[in-house]
């Protein structure tokens, strides 16, 4: 990383957190934890750092640094270090997840490095990613942070996963994962936010889906909607789904239908929210699905789409919930 950029990642993160902090002590979250919020938010904060870090070059950093393929599959072991921040003074320790979180990133890991996929999609990635989205959709880790307060750590885990397989062992390109900001970003996920709310306000209330709740929320609780929005629903989602999953079909669909399938996968992959199958969800999250994945492909650029479903999410949090 260039020191200019490195100093900003650093300085930005550093503010991050500090905002964080106060609004966790502050939270309910805050008051269940207890004593235990400092291990639970040393934790947080160190998943948190790899999703940061990589959107501004640590990525392409660590894959031009690391020469040695056998330190590549040692080094993802590292990512179980937050759950042992975590497990050891609050006395939540659990031999499953503390095994599948050392074991699994370097397994797949030297999976990667032994059969050496090609450009386009491969079996070898349908396996990877397969094991990584059924790892976070059948809730495997969820024992590993047991408040429901700490239920998205499961989720950065997976996410921090799939970044260092795909940008470093992998050096997928196209991603386009940057988290500095820009104008074309910006104005490209607010458009596509403008023409997916006449389908998502008019198809939510025809399913009965979405119920308008007029009033204005607090600045405190608008920002602190943006920031977990961004952080933990939006940057990982977008990651997975657009930067990896449409990248790699349109090597071999195309773009469109690269599009589609990545979008009705999204749909699917929301299947368990509040139901056994909740289908209303699935429908509107796939149509959503659409205009992220047409967001990130205008200019491959995944801020693009994070801004797009980051408004929607945060919109439907704190008026059509």
């Amino acid at each position: 990383m260039k020191s200019t950029r490195f100093n900003s990642a650093w300085i930005s993160f550093a503010v991050l957190l500090l905002v964080l902090w106060f609004e966790a002590r502050s939270s309910a979250m805050g008051r269940s934890l207890g004593a235990h919020l400092p291990y639970a938010f040393a934790s947080f904060a160190l998943l948190l750092a790899p999703l940061w870090l990589f959107g501004f070059g640590a990525g392409e950093w660590l894959r031009s640094s690391i020469r040695s393929p056998v330190t590549r599959i040692i080094l993802p072991s590292l990512l179980a270090v937050p759950y042992f921040v975590f497990a050891f003074p609050t006395h939540n320790f659990r031999w499953l997840p503390a095994i599948a979180m050392l074991v699994l990133p370097p397994l797949l890991a030297a999976f990667l490095e032994s059969f050496k996929p090609p450009s386009r999609i491969s079996w070898q990635d349908i396996v990877v990613l397969g094991v990584l989205l059924a790892t976070y959709s059948l809730r495997l880790l969820a024992s590993a942070w047991p408040d429901p307060g700490l239920a998205a750590l499961p989720k950065l885990f997976v996410a921090d996963s799939v970044l260092y397989l795909y940008l470093v062992v992998r050096g997928l390109e196209g991603c386009g994962y940057s988290l500095r900001p820009n104008v074309y970003a910006l104005l490209i996920g607010w458009r596509e936010w403008v023409y997916f709310l006449p389908f998502g306000i008019g198809l939510g209330a025809a399913l009965s889906f979405i119920h308008f709740h007029p009033g204005w929320p607090s600045l405190a609780k608008a920002v602190t909607a943006v920031l977990i929005t961004f952080l933990l629903v939006a940057i990982p989602e977008e990651l997975f789904f657009r930067g990896i999953l449409q990248n790699l079909l349109e090597t071999r669909l195309g773009r469109t239908p690269a599009l589609i399938v990545a979008s009705i996968l999204f749909g699917l992959a929301h299947f368990n929210k509040g139901a056994i199958f909740n289908w209303r969800y699935v429908i509107l999250a796939a149509i959503a699905g659409v205009f992220y994945g047409r967001a990130w492909r205008s200019r491959r650029q995944l801020l693009a789409s994070i801004i797009t479903h980051t408004a929607v999410d945060v919109v439907w949090s704190l008026w059509f919930r």
